[in-house]
């Protein structure tokens, strides 16, 4: 599903904060994944606050946000690590909020029965910006291009039959056992075994003509929701249930112990390395920046370096 929410009191807060006339507002993009309402839920249900900054919270399924934010709809939202690559001039990375796979990522499943004949060799993928169709045409490549649709409808189209692969992203690596398909590979894994590093998946990127200082503060913000997370993890789970695509509990706890770990805390130089190979993997199809490009947001630098490279210390 998709929807809006104010952060409750918002406004009022703000004003206090930086003063009459003095509000900050901006838009943020967050996916319905477990991952992200985990991290981000202390913000969406008010019991963290953005320094001054009204936000409007977007959700919506991740490919949908990074159409929005290339479109100039949203001024930060979490992303895939594909479209970073693809507008790194445009946009710079939160230090807080990543999903990086250790050994696992997005899956490779297979129809059992095909319905005609035109599903043969055909291979669905969860969108053109998604870092699951970056991988498998890193990966896996093939002659025929894959389809691109919403990740929500690729289970139900392996089971019809109408499609014989299928890059399954979110919660499918989870449940997938009970849709009756065949599991064929793990690109994460197979990620892991060719380069020795983790899989970024995806990000919280913010325009980088945003005040520094705004961008500094949604960082602040969306590390303070996290620690609450961590520290209170029930207290997120109703705004986890709320938005999830899958209402087996168990399944959305694996999704957060799977996805939100110490480089979602903060990315630290494991995390940068393997983005910078990504991204150099990513030139090399002409699809992606140098690493020296890729700007991270530094939180507590002075509004005059508010940014450092991917590839610094």
């Amino acid at each position: 599903g998709t929807g809006c929410l104010a952060e409750r009191g918002s406004v009022a807060r703000a004003q206090r904060v930086a003063g009459e006339g003095a509000v900050k507002r901006i838009r943020v993009g967050l996916s319905t994944c477990p991952n992200d309402t985990y991290a981000f839920a202390a913000l969406l249900d008010g019991r963290v606050e953005c320094e001054g900054i009204e936000c409007e919270f977007v959700l919506d399924d991740v490919e949908q946000l990074n159409q929005r934010l290339d479109a100039g709809e949203l001024d930060a939202s979490k992303a895939s690590f594909a479209l970073w690559l693809a507008r790194a001039q445009r946009f710079a990375l939160l230090p807080v909020g990543s999903a990086l796979g250790f050994g696992v990522g997005p899956l490779l499943l297979k129809a059992r029965t095909l319905r005609t004949e035109s599903a043969r060799g055909l291979t669905l993928c969860p969108g053109r910006w998604t870092t699951a169709a970056l991988l498998h045409r890193m990966l896996l490549g093939g002659e025929r291009e894959p389809e691109q649709v919403r990740f929500s409808d690729i289970l139900p189209r392996l089971e019809q039959g109408s499609a014989q692969f299928g890059v399954c992203i979110h919660e499918a690596r989870f449940t997938w056992r009970d849709h009756g398909v065949d599991f064929v590979l793990d690109l994460g894994q197979r990620w892991e075994e060719r380069t020795h590093g983790p899989l970024p998946l995806g990000g919280v990127l913010v325009r980088r003509d945003l005040d520094p200082d705004v961008q500094q503060r949604l960082a602040r913000a969306v590390a303070s929701s996290l620690a609450l997370a961590d520290a209170q993890p029930d207290l997120a789970l109703p705004t986890m249930r709320l938005w999830a695509q899958e209402p087996d509990e168990r399944a959305l706890w694996a999704h957060v112990n799977t996805y939100v770990g110490p480089q979602t805390r903060g990315l630290d130089q494991v995390g940068r390395r393997a983005l910078g190979e990504l991204a150099r993997r990513a030139a090399a199809l002409g699809q992606g920046a140098r690493p020296e490009d890729l700007l991270v947001v530094r939180m507590d630098a002075p509004p005059t370096a508010p940014w450092q490279t991917l590839d610094s210390a």
